[in-house]
């Protein structure tokens, strides 16, 4: 007989596993527990690590990438910048390698190159960053003299970088040290895993933190949805005995064997949490599950341009948004809150906000 499990434990039970009370220790387990996060804006980044942390210290994220080498920043999940572990990115390039979109002609004709151009990219890449970090313009300069193309130029620089993510999915391309105030690119220096591999451990990682969840909604927080079917049920089915189906609600769903019954011992949340823009708590969950994100509050939280607001938790549910305004923040309510536990933790990341930061 499955478990049986109702929305506000799910939800508690993820705001456990993901350290949402601040119990979480050094950056890169955060990072770790959570399956990436996403940093297309740095300091919301920085921030959802921070609120995490039972002992927040500042630069930590820096220090990790800059320094000590045990976070990489790259293109990855959805096609945006994420923080992973450094020893976990040969997973992510194994798994997303098997997209393989940009060998499509839909793709290459959309970012105006041929598949002799998109080639010529990927294999020069990895020859130019063998030894030494470039700037964006740098890389570019470098690509045209070494393939003799100069009509690259025009499609590298533009696009928010769409053609150097292929060279991310394929682990050959991540950032590198700031240099003056501008992004630089590295070899990550590692070799991927094999697809079969790498997939089925993404997975398991994902239901760690996320879970119980269903295969769409793995793929969606992947990359939209465009997982080919077959390989993504490989991934699930190789894990085995390692999930096991649960009801949630009388959805049949999956969650890490060791882990079933967990939820159900797991009261619902009263807590009330302040998460940053971006913040894997919303981005590990489908847009369309109302138990977390209720459809009146969709459009003030998943705004256009693919901005995710900074939201306000309660019971599981988000009840609200927030922003700075004049160095104060600012809530936009849709739902009660117990007042002294908005406060509590308001000031708590108050404390934590990067200063001057409105996210």
């Amino acid at each position: 007989m499955s478990v049986s499990l109702t929305w506000p434990q799910v939800l508690a039970w993820r705001l456990e596993r993901q350290f949402a009370g601040g119990t979480g220790s050094d950056a890169v387990s955060v990072v770790r527990r959570l399956c990436g996060v996403q940093s297309q804006v740095a300091s919301s980044a920085e921030l959802a690590v921070a609120v995490r942390q039972a002992d927040p210290r500042p630069g930590e994220i820096e220090t990790a990438l800059w320094r000590d080498g045990t976070l990489r920043k790259t293109w990855l999940m959805r096609g945006t910048l994420h923080l992973v572990p450094a020893d976990e990115l040969p997973i992510y390039c194994g798994a997303l390698r098997s997209l393989r979109f940009w060998e499509t002609g839909v793709w290459q004709r959309g970012h105006g190159v041929t598949a002799a151009e998109i080639g010529a990219i990927i294999e020069t890449v990895p020859q130019v960053l063998a030894d030494r970090a470039l700037t964006r313009d740098e890389l570019v300069e470098a690509i045209i003299e070494s393939t003799g193309d100069a009509h690259l130029r025009e499609a590298l620089t533009s696009g928010w970088g769409m053609l150097l993510k292929p060279l991310s999915f394929l682990g050959e391309l991540c950032y590198g040290p700031p240099r003056e105030g501008r992004v630089t690119f590295m070899a990550p220096g590692i070799v991927p895993l094999p697809t079969e591999e790498a997939g089925p451990l993404l997975v398991r990682s994902f239901l760690g933190a996320h879970g119980p969840a269903t295969p769409e909604m793995f793929d969606a927080w992947l990359f939209r949805g465009k997982t080919r079917k077959a390989v993504l049920r490989g991934w699930f089915r190789d894990l085995g005995d390692d999930v096991t189906e649960v009801e949630v609600e009388g959805r049949p769903m999956l969650a890490l064997t060791e882990q079933a019954g967990a939820p159900a011992a797991t009261g619902p949340s009263d807590e009330v949490h302040l998460l940053p823009g971006f913040d894997q708590y919303i981005m590990g969950a489908p847009r369309d599950l109302e138990p977390l994100l209720p459809r009146a509050a969709k459009a003030k939280v998943s705004r256009a341009a693919g901005w995710i607001s900074p939201v306000v938790v309660f019971q599981g549910r988000v009840a609200g948004v927030w922003e700075a305004k004049g160095g104060e923040i600012v809530h936009e309510l849709f739902e009660d809150v117990p007042t002294a536990a908005l406060a509590r933790e308001t000031s708590r990341v108050a404390a934590l906000r990067p200063h001057g930061d409105p996210r």
